[in-house]
């Protein structure tokens, strides 16, 4: 009986989706609604993701247009934003908010470049994680003897070559954003 790798895979999907996530968040100097994603504002009482409590549009490459529901939600939201310590500029007027981007020198873009490799990194240490409790399981399936030893062989070729794929996604997705990064 081979080792069912499914569980392993669909853990591994998940590394790679968070690490998208987590780049999403980052502020490439370009306006992505996606950077605020991070941030809470306190809403009758309860906090609540800034997408619940108003509108957020790009509005030219530099800037994002955040429209509250409530008016009175200016105030809270806009110290949400200065709070989270994002590098944005932000500018209230009587519609909403404005959230500037601004453009980002050779020093930003190299830290948030170590910034991104930081992230790779935890990535890696999550896949490595999972990989070795893999691996034990399939050493524990032949000790009590469900595998055997040429199938536990198998499993460790098959296990490597998962791994060296999600490592090869997890490459692509860090050089694809160290390239928007550096422009």
């Amino acid at each position: 009986m081979a080792y069912n790798f499914s569980n392993f895979k669909t853990e591994l999907k998940k590394v790679e989706e968070f690490l998208s996530k987590e780049y999403t968040q980052l502020n490439t100097g370009r306006a992505s609604p996606m950077v605020l994603d991070g941030i809470s504002v306190e809403s009758y009482g309860q906090y609540q993701a800034i997408k619940n409590v108003a509108s957020v549009a790009i509005e030219d490459p530099k800037t994002l247009r955040i429209a509250p529901w409530d008016k009175t939600q200016i105030k809270g939201i806009e110290k949400a934003i200065m709070a989270a310590n994002l590098g944005l500029s932000v500018a209230t007027d009587e519609a909403g908010i404005r959230v500037i981007f601004p453009q980002l020198t050779t020093e930003t873009r190299q830290n948030l470049v170590k910034v991104l490799k930081q992230k790779l990194e935890e990535s890696r240490i999550t896949v490595r994680q999972e990989r070795e409790r893999v691996w034990n399981e399939i050493q524990d399936q032949e000790k009590e003897g469900t595998l055997t030893e040429d199938e536990k062989f198998r499993a460790k070729e098959e296990l490597q070559k998962v791994i060296d794929e999600v490592n090869n996604n997890l490459e692509a997705i860090f050089e694809k954003k160290e390239k928007e990064v550096l422009g």
